[in-house]
């Protein structure tokens, strides 16, 4: 249950408009309901300000939409990550106003669009055009949690120019979340530039000491620029819930 929703049920119980057993009814069932494949945590909009999220990696099809089911039925937003076209197909059947970005192998249903948060845009960065996956992750989440967003494509440190072409855009954003492999040196440049929070994302892409994205993360655990926060490889969904939790939430 949103916050929207549950001042609605208290404003219809204030005004007679709903009896206090039918509102007892719907706050049982508020802080979890359990499907059997899941325990719905129905609490967490109210103590986090967005529902919980169904990561699809790991999940049957049918699995994802049952935890669906019951999302939409108690009136939350809908989103899914790690979710391939396959799964996404089924839940788009059951769910028809469910939209897929394949990119960002992450489906969306909003019943209700979420607020939009009292700040500038966060910029979203990608050393390259190949970690745009993890950065479309990373917008479809922050869209979801109702903040404003940004994006500047293919700035790596091999063109340093491109970033720098773009300095005036970044320093003027609420927060910066940067996503590079190959060597993870981005970060730290942007870390340099801005006042803002920083969120690196390392990414998977690169050659065979890449090591799957370990080589950037630990380049971005030992960053040079102070202050910057570290998420794990390829996790945009996870970047983009550390700027919610960071940024200025929308007045009760």
């Amino acid at each position: 249950m949103s916050p929207d929703r549950l001042r609605e049920l208290l404003q219809r119980l204030q005004h007679s408009e709903l009896s206090v057993d039918e509102a007892l009814k719907q706050l049982s069932e508020l802080p979890y309901r359990d499907i059997g494949v899941a325990t719905i945590d129905h609490h967490r909009a109210l103590r986090q300000g967005a529902p919980e999220v169904i990561f699809g990696e790991g999940k049957t099809s049918e699995q994802i939409v049952a935890i669906a089911d019951e999302l939409v039925r108690a009136g939350h937003n809908l989103a899914v990550t790690r979710i391939d076209a396959a799964k996404a197909e089924l839940l788009c059947e059951n769910h028809p106003s469910t939209r897929y970005n394949a990119a960002a192998r992450m489906a969306r249903l909003e019943q209700r669009p979420p607020q939009t948060r009292p700040c500038p845009p966060v910029a979203v960065v990608t050393a390259g055009t190949s970690d745009i996956g993890v950065a479309e992750e990373t917008l479809e989440t922050l869209a979801s949690v109702g903040l404003k967003a940004t994006h500047v494509y293919d700035v790596g440190v091999a063109g340093i120019h491109r970033l720098l072409g773009r300095s005036t855009e970044l320093e003027h954003a609420s927060a910066v979340i940067v996503i590079a492999g190959m060597e993870g040196a981005l970060p730290s440049v942007v870390g340099g530039m801005v006042a803002c929070p920083v969120i690196a994302v390392p990414t998977s892409v690169g050659y065979g000491t890449a090591l799957g994205g370990f080589t950037a993360l630990l380049s971005m655990l030992t960053s040079c620029a102070s202050g910057i926060t570290v998420v794990n490889i390829d996790n945009g969904f996870g970047a983009a819930m550390a700027v919610h939790r960071m940024l200025p939430k929308v007045e009760a």
